[in-house]
């Protein structure tokens, strides 16, 4: 299946579409369930057992943290995983900016 990318270039021929969607697809699938992990699960399922536990030298339980610190660094570093994963992934299906 040849397909092009919304720059309007073509993709290489032979390029397998479906092999690298399920591969994005995968990746998304693994980063998301730990976005939900983090947000959801520390942040508000397991709030009252991490609040047991103060942040050394801040006195802020550690529930608290997740909720309004933690996640928002766990999603910067899911960002840029994502970016390099599929940089590796582009490169494996030859469809690579470089």
């Amino acid at each position: 299946m040849n397909s092009a990318d919304p720059t309007g270039s073509k993709a290489p021929d032979g390029f397998d579409a479906d092999g690298y969607w399920r591969a994005n697809l995968k990746v998304l699938a693994v980063l998301l369930t730990i976005w939900f992990s983090v947000s959801f699960g520390a942040g508000i399922l397991a709030a009252d057992a991490l609040n047991a536990v103060n942040l050394p030298g801040t006195g802020f339980p550690l529930g608290f943290w997740f909720a309004q610190q933690g996640s928002i660094y766990t999603f910067v570093v899911l960002i840029f995983t994502y970016v390099v994963v599929m940089n590796r992934i582009d490169k494996r299906f030859g469809v690579s900016e470089d």
